[in-house]
């Protein structure tokens, strides 16, 4: 065994910095409309390696990150981020931990696997554990924004590259709904599933009249058909909506009492969570365990370069949400990203940790904090 697995491993700083992207096109969905993306972006040093981190939050999570938690995890050892997790929980407590806190730790959580898998050479995914080869995707975009015509090339772009499910979003204009999914599926065929998701925008009435429509036009996924703080009423679509459309949420989960209410509740026939929010790897591999004593499906919400290697060590993993931003995002930001095959991100066993490396010169028109 090297010097460098048994030896502790200081770390010795965290730079932090925030980049607020342009959208290519201006976005909305069923509750919210967007025309930019905020990635806050964590290294971390120790040795002679760097791990990288990041989130998609506002510029206030690199001010928690640089204020807080730097001083919690600098000078500890970067071979144990589990325990510099912990500590980073009770560090937070007067700050309010949900939210853009969770956010803040998730990145400095992520940048700490990185980290340590590089230091001791192997990829991030041996270095969680891998049960499967690869993190299976489906497409995500579909804006309410987009007319039919742009709805139909972004899903049809998506089907033949080889991705077998693709989501578009709804809720906003109901009355132009049933139009957009027509033209959705004839884009697509009728092999590759097709997923929607509401967020939120519907009340528990209308959500049950459209779970029903979706379900008549092949629709298989109903995401936050109503809110997700709703898990009654989330639950009743679990219980009484039509057999084949399972209702998925959890994107907005933030730590694991949370994932516990809303599994407790029944609100789900399968959870989502952002390894970005939730707490970062550390996290999510927690409610992966509450999943597990469930057997129920989890499936990843965005930030598909690290969600990528967090899915190979979920045990009952369903997807992975491929979302059009964050693709061309990540794409700007980093060099080393993974390209599906087959509708399947394989990550690469050649590279140490997540195997991504930071364009900062790039980057640095878009740069706010």
């Amino acid at each position: 065994m090297s010097t460098r697995s048994t030896q502790p491993v200081p770390i010795e700083s965290l730079d932090v910095a925030a980049y607020e992207i342009p959208t290519d096109a201006p976005e909305s969905d069923g509750t919210l409309a967007w025309d930019s993306t905020t990635m806050v972006v964590v290294s971390a040093h120790a040795g002679d390696r760097t791990g990288l981190g990041y989130t998609y939050a506002g510029p206030g999570a690199a001010t928690v990150i640089s204020s807080k938690l730097a001083g919690v995890v600098t000078g500890e050892d970067a071979l144990f981020p589990a325990a510099r997790w912990a500590k980073m929980q009770h560090a937070v407590r007067n700050l309010g931990k949900p939210g853009l806190v969770a956010t803040a730790i998730s990145a400095v959580d992520i940048a700490l696997w990185d980290l340590r898998a590089r230091l001791l050479d192997e990829p991030l995914t041996v270095a969680l554990g891998a049960v499967h080869d690869g993190t299976p995707v489906y497409g995500s975009g579909g804006f309410t924004s987009y007319d039919n015509a742009t709805l139909a090339a972004q899903l049809s772009g998506w089907a033949e590259a080889g991705i077998p499910r693709v989501k578009m979003k709804v809720g906003r204009d109901p009355d132009a709904d049933s139009g957009r999914v027509d033209a959705a599926r004839k884009a697509i065929g009728d092999d590759v599933q097709l997923f929607v998701d509401a967020n939120g925008a519907y009340t528990r009435k209308q959500a049950r009249l459209w779970a029903q429509r979706y379900a008549d036009s092949g629709i298989v996924w109903f995401e936050e058909p109503v809110s997700s703080d709703d898990l009654t009423g989330l639950h009743q679509l679990v219980d009484f909506g039509p057999p084949g459309l399972d209702i998925a949420a959890g994107e907005y989960g933030y730590h694991l009492p949370y994932f516990h209410q809303m599994l407790e509740a029944g609100a789900v026939d399968c959870l989502q969570a952002d390894v970005t929010r939730a707490l970062g790897i550390t996290g999510v591999l927690r409610v992966a365990a509450l999943c597990d004593a469930r057997t129920i499906d989890l499936s990843l919400h965005c930030a598909p370069q690290i969600s990528a290697h967090v899915g190979t060590a979920i045990w009952h993993l369903r997807h992975l949400e491929y979302f059009h931003d964050h693709v061309r995002i990540e794409g700007m930001a980093f060099d080393g990203v993974l390209s599906p095959k087959s509708g399947v991100l394989y990550p690469d066993h050649r590279s140490p940790g997540h195997g991504l490396t930071l364009k900062s010169g790039d980057l640095e028109q878009y740069r706010v904090a």
